[in-house]
């Protein structure tokens, strides 16, 4: 089982920048994907980056250029850099971690983005 714990939201103005954090405990080793997911008011979660083991990143087209996801082993811990923030980035962020067999979710962190 793995347990995580977003930190890092908050509200800041168009154009600005946050950047969320997702500790991870528990089964770490068995972690082979990490990603943030966000869910707006009445929309679907949605993707918006992925990092894997070997380090390669993805992200959503609609943050490339502005997010950077990566990664410190040392402290278990994955960030999300939120650059030139933009009002419809205003979500819930969510941290998953997944195995072979099972995903983990964070409990979110809100973001919020005034224009």
């Amino acid at each position: 089982q793995v347990q995580l714990v977003e930190s890092g939201g908050g509200l800041v103005q168009a154009g600005g920048s946050l950047r969320l954090s997702c500790a991870a405990s528990g089964s770490i080793s068995d972690i082979n994907v990490m990603a943030w997911y966000r869910q707006a008011p009445g929309k679907q979660r949605e993707l918006v980056a992925v990092i894997i083991n070997s380090g390669r990143t993805n992200y959503a087209d609609s943050v490339k250029g502005r997010f950077a996801i990566s990664r410190d082993n040392a402290k278990n811990t994955v960030y999300l850099e939120m650059n030139n923030l933009k009002p419809e980035d205003t979500a819930v962020y969510y941290c998953k971690a997944s195995t072979t067999t099972r995903s983990s979710w964070g409990q979110g962190t809100q973001v919020t983005v005034s224009s």
